[in-house]
């Protein structure tokens, strides 16, 4: 009786794993057909047969196509480790420019690791508006984050004329994934000199 608890017990969490490792092929599947081809060129049985699954399988575990979407999105903002950027945070209260790298850091990583499907995003969402909400909703996710950091800093770091609002539009600005890749793609540099750059920027724009 044991053994056949246990038996089934480990039946139970290889279905997990390999439904978890579905989800990850579509998805990976999704990504290049959606970078490589476009968004508008790429249909649902495109993906299924990239990723070497059924038509019903894509359906049952992301819904449609613009479930895929989001899955991009979802698994975009977990590639640049959102909670190391949050324990960064918080171990830097206080501390302006710490929390300024911690913040630089993690959208050095999201460019870096999903920069194409961001990129992928916006283009689409141009004449897609389920793509374009997609969209919208991460750069509003960034921009609170932004707006709770900054407004924890003591007035007396600001520059003339700088206030949160602005500090949110002009790091917008430069940690952009197009300042990124014209960096890193056009003009040669690292990724670790983008995000030095970001940081020393930010901090002559913002602070006195």
């Amino acid at each position: 009786m044991g053994a056949q608890m246990e038996r089934r017990r480990y039946d139970s969490m290889r279905r997990t794993a390999q439904a978890l490792e579905t989800r990850a092929e579509i998805a990976a599947a999704a990504r290049r057909l959606f970078v490589s081809r476009g968004w508008a060129a790429t249909t649902v049985r495109d993906v299924a047969r990239e990723a070497g699954v059924s038509v019903p399988t894509v359906y049952a575990v992301y819904g449609n196509k613009a479930g895929l979407t989001q899955a991009l999105a979802d698994a975009a903002d977990l590639s640049a480790d959102p909670s190391q950027q949050l324990a960064e945070l918080e171990a830097a209260e206080g501390d302006p420019r710490r929390q300024l790298a911690a913040m630089a850091a993690f959208d050095r990583r999201l460019y870096e690791r999903a920069g194409d499907v961001i990129t992928l995003l916006r283009e689409a969402g141009r004449v897609e508006p389920e793509l374009a909400a997609v969209y919208r909703d991460g750069r509003t996710k960034a921009d609170q984050t932004r707006v709770t950091v900054f407004s924890s800093w003591p007035a007396e770091v600001w520059r003339e004329g700088v206030d949160v609002p602005t500090a949110v539009d002009i790091y917008a600005a430069l940690c952009s994934v197009d300042v990124y890749r014209t960096l890193t793609d056009e003009r040669g540099w690292s990724p670790d000199r983008v995000e030095r750059w970001w940081v020393e920027t930010l901090a002559r724009e913002l602070w006195r």
